[in-house]
């Protein structure tokens, strides 16, 4: 992946399984894979952290058996440091833990690269940046909460762009890629707004798996990004 001054240059489509349709997950994955998405994003809740219950290790690790594509885990539960290696061995590319979730998040994304997984931490809306400087040499990827975490099929909460362009600013100085991600409410009307804004990398849900073409969405939801960016650019 090429990196500019604005950071990584690559927009990166992950379709959230959570909006897919379990009974057919193999077309599902097959839709989204043939129609150009880049990675999976698996959310799993536990009822705790947040107000939702989803998926666990055996659906991660039959989507790891159906998908040669990057698997990204976001862990949405209370004590992730429990889990870590479970989901590492179920197939995740990259774990994906809240800042809110443990008093010991260096340690935790420190037990993440161990095990050869990228690291990730996620803000909720709500959740200042403060600190993210301390674990600048151990985080891959920086998740922004664009919804409060919990359900899917959000409306986008266009204040959290102010926090975007702050995170992307702070990103910029760490002196090696890392992703920019966001996660709620985005379609083609919030996608160009979060890639200016200086994110690279989209999780949608509902814009992909409730279009009747799965492909044809994240081809438009590609080319909205890819608008954002160059403006963001020019």
């Amino acid at each position: 992946m090429k990196s500019s001054e604005t950071g990584p240059a690559q927009v990166i489509i992950a379709p959230s399984l959570l909006a897919a349709d379990f009974g057919c997950l193999r077309e599902e994955i097959a839709r989204v894979e043939s129609g150009g998405a880049d990675r999976l994003h698996l959310d799993v809740m536990d009822g705790r952290f947040v107000p939702n219950l989803s998926i666990g290790l055996p659906v991660v690790e039959a989507v790891r058996r159906l998908s040669r594509l990057p698997l990204e885990v976001h862990l949405m539960i209370a004590e992730p440091e429990r889990f870590i290696e479970a989901f590492r061995k179920a197939g995740a590319d990259t774990i994906l833990v809240h800042a809110e979730a443990s008093p010991h998040l260096h340690r935790l994304l420190s037990q993440i690269r161990s095990m050869g997984a990228r690291a990730g931490v996620v803000y909720n809306p709500a959740t200042p940046l403060a600190g993210l400087e301390y674990i600048a040499d151990l985080v891959d990827q920086v998740l922004l909460m664009t919804v409060n975490p919990g359900f899917g099929g959000q409306a986008f909460l266009s204040e959290v762009l102010g926090k975007v362009r702050r995170c992307a600013t702070r990103l910029r100085t760490f002196g090696r890629p890392v992703d920019l991600e966001v996660d709620g409410g985005i379609d083609e009307k919030s996608a160009p707004l979060v890639t200016k804004a200086g994110a690279n990398v989209l999780v949608a849900g509902s814009a992909i798996f409730g279009d009747p073409d799965p492909g044809a969405a994240i081809r438009r939801l590609r080319q909205a990004a890819r608008l954002g960016r160059v403006s963001r650019e020019a």
